[in-house]
């Protein structure tokens, strides 16, 4: 099985090499038959690859302790599922799982314009198969996931593994990755189709419009796993948070924030032919930060709980990277006159110079959080000491970049293209700024000081209202005409133009997830050391600390903590937070326990007995608002799957009447 295995993968190594070539060769030579033979290479090596990866997963869900993979992250004792999401919690297996999806992606591209863009296809494959290519030799020369274990001169079988890393053992971590790689990989489409139409200096915007709903796609995959890794560090970490500035964090959200002003800035060339360049430069961007995430979390240049163990890897995404990069500014620069705007900016006071400051302000946070990621390793670089860069620093950087987003957010549907007169933004601003202000003015005579709390909440407000007034307005110019209810109106409103007021609920969505975020300013947390039947208050919560409850199964030793809650003097539960012990790996987790309101979260940790031994010592938390934040995903994942909807549209066929034929010609009158 794994002789098969390995020569798949060595089969595809060859097989995407001949596609590069083939491609290239076809089209300078002028050769059809070379060209579609490199697209039929593209499917040989999804094929491939898939036998490939249908072995792995097999050996991991049977147990074949004889590869090395297999005994370092599977046992028999784990969930099918875990056995399963193994696949990608190694190196060898997520290079495998990168590579496998760059494939599926390829195939499908082919596929679907095996008779659309002849000129500009055969470089986009070329393309895609070099990246795919890179990622080939990783796995068929550097990490295989097909090497056995050796002792002496024969193949060993150790009977058992060390299993998956427990804290990789819940449920959002079978989701998580592959909705980050399916975002990571999908990124090299629209990467790919730029970097042909420079090749091929197209006129137009063809590879705009074709890889718009790609790039939609994808960016719906990024956040999706982006916030399923938010979810799994808040539920299993144990330290309440959802997002701590982490190296391979801040790699994950680095290519969403390009991509993020990329779907922006698209709609200005769409309908204005500006900004060129800028979008060329974005989409690159957008790849070459999916290639740095990766070699991020497998270099070993940075200390992350996500990333992988050290490896030799670094220098080759080093080398792919400056190659990379070095032939996309080539191309850039070269291309020049074929990038040029086709309409100038008439006035700041217009809604291209909203989408222009939110392109800024979106690469100005992505600039800081590059810097703050890469800071300790040029410290250590330049004076021999690592000086790492904590949370604090981020926040102070990116909140008020965040605001100043937030408040574009608003401004954007309020203001008209070319140019706005003061009188309409007067008009147009009336209302939601009322209502930013008068949430403003409610909070504060609530008694919240926070002046970064507060803008937050007034500026969701804002937002808030100015979508509200956007559906409005045109539901009730619906409802006029067609005498429909107004729910009815808004479903045709959004129906008529799916991509616009799709976008809207995304942006609904952000407020929520804003609103969310905010509560972090309003944290209660202890940390104290306790005995049975003591009590503990925290907040308008009274905890009274029961017993511990140890049991053992083959896969883990537990011990289970006890707690009644009581809320304002009125019992409302028990919560059982829980600390295990891994057999197999000898690691030790904690398993939280979260009482989930709209309002807040009451959220226990169990951090294991005190060190005088006569005790425990229980973390407890109280996070205002913070399930805003994955109610809020929920509405960007709607808003986008709008979007990709096709809006409704009305063909009027124009009534046409021969009224003379003569000889050959005939007059046509409409």
């Amino acid at each position: 099985m794994e002789n098969v295995g390995s020569l798949a993968i060595l089969f595809a190594f060859c097989f995407a090499v001949y596609a590069v070539i083939a491609s290239i060769a076809g089209k300078l030579a002028r050769r059809p038959f070379l060209i579609l033979s490199a697209e039929r290479a593209v499917y040989c090596v999804w094929g491939l690859l898939t036998v490939a990866a249908s072995l792995l997963v097999y050996s991991l869900i049977a147990g074949d302790f004889r590869l090395a993979y297999v005994a370092s992250h599977s046992n028999k004792s784990m969930d099918t599922a875990y056995k399963f999401a193994s696949w990608w919690g190694g190196q060898e297996g997520s290079l495998l799982l990168w590579a496998w999806l760059l494939s599926t992606y390829s195939s499908i591209l082919v596929f679907q314009n095996r008779r659309k863009f002849r000129d500009m296809m055969p470089y986009v494959t070329a393309v895609l198969m070099s990246t795919l290519t890179f990622f080939l030799i990783l796995i068929s020369f550097i990490e295989q996931p097909f090497k056995v274990l050796m002792a002496g001169k024969g193949i060993v079988d150790v009977g058992d593994g060390q299993g998956l890393n427990p804290l990789l053992q819940y449920w959002t971590m079978v989701i998580h990755p592959p909705m980050l790689y399916l975002g990571y990989v999908g990124f090299a489409v629209p990467f790919a189709f730029a970097m042909g139409s420079l090749i091929t200096k197209q006129p137009g915007d063809s590879w705009i419009h074709t890889t718009r709903r790609w790039t939609l796609v994808t960016w719906m995959f990024q956040t999706t796993g982006i916030l399923l890794g938010a979810g799994w560090a808040y539920a299993v970490l144990g330290w309440g948070g959802y997002w701590g500035w982490d190296p391979v964090e801040n790699a994950s959200l680095l290519p969403w924030i390009t991509a993020t002003a990329f779907l922006h800035s698209v709609m200005m060339q769409e309908k204005k032919g500006m900004m060129k360049v800028w979008n060329v430069v974005l989409v690159s961007s957008t790849f070459f930060l999916c290639i740095f995430g990766t070699f991020l979390t497998r270099s070993g240049v940075v200390q992350s709980v996500h990333a992988f163990a050290q490896s030799q890897l670094g220098p080759y995404f080093v080398t792919f990277l400056a190659v990379g990069i070095a032939g996309t500014l080539y191309l850039i620069l070269n291309r020049l006159d074929y990038l040029k705007s086709e309409a100038q900016l008439e006035s700041v006071l217009s809604r291209e110079s909203s989408f222009l400051f939110n392109n800024l302000i979106l690469l100005a946070s992505c600039f800081a959080v590059l810097w703050g990621t890469l800071f300790p390793v040029i410290s250590e670089a330049v004076t021999g000491e690592k000086i790492s860069v904590d949370g604090p620093f981020f926040n102070r950087v990116n909140i008020p970049i965040g605001l100043g987003l937030m408040l574009l957010t608003g401004i954007g549907p309020l203001i008209a293209w070319r140019r706005s007169s003061i009188e309409s933004l007067k008009r147009a601003f009336m209302w939601p700024a009322l209502g930013g202000i008068t949430v403003a003015v409610i909070l504060l005579a609530m008694g919240i000081r926070d002046f970064y709390a507060l803008m937050s909440l007034a500026l969701c407000a804002f937002v808030t209202v100015t979508i509200v007034i956007e559906f409005f307005k045109g539901a009730i110019a619906i409802r006029a005409k067609d005498h429909q209810n107004l729910l009815a109106s808004m479903i045709e409103l959004t129906h008529r133009n799916t991509r616009r007021y799709g976008g809207y609920v995304v942006h609904m969505g952000i407020v929520l997830m804003f609103v969310g975020f905010t509560g972090k300013a309003f944290d209660i947390d202890k940390t104290v050391q306790v005995q049975q039947g003591q009590t503990l208050a925290i907040g308008h919560y009274t905890l009274k600390i029961g017993d511990v409850v140890k049991s053992q199964n083959e896969v883990y030793t537990s011990e289970v903590l006890n707690v009644e809650v009581s809320s304002d003097g009125k019992f409302i539960g028990t919560m059982k937070p829980e600390r295990r012990l891994y057999i197999a790996s000898r690691q030790p987790t904690s398993n939280v326990t979260i009482r989930r309101r709209p309002s807040e979260d009451l959220y226990l940790n169990f951090a294991g007995a005190s060190n005088d031994g006569e005790g425990t010592v229980i973390q407890a938390y109280v996070f205002p608002l913070v399930s805003w934040i994955w109610a809020g995903y929920w509405v960007v994942l709607i808003g986008t799957i709008v979007c990709l909807i096709p809006s409704k549209t009305r063909l009027i066929w124009p009534r046409t009447e021969v009224v003379a034929v003569t000889g050959k010609h005939a007059n046509i009158e409409q």
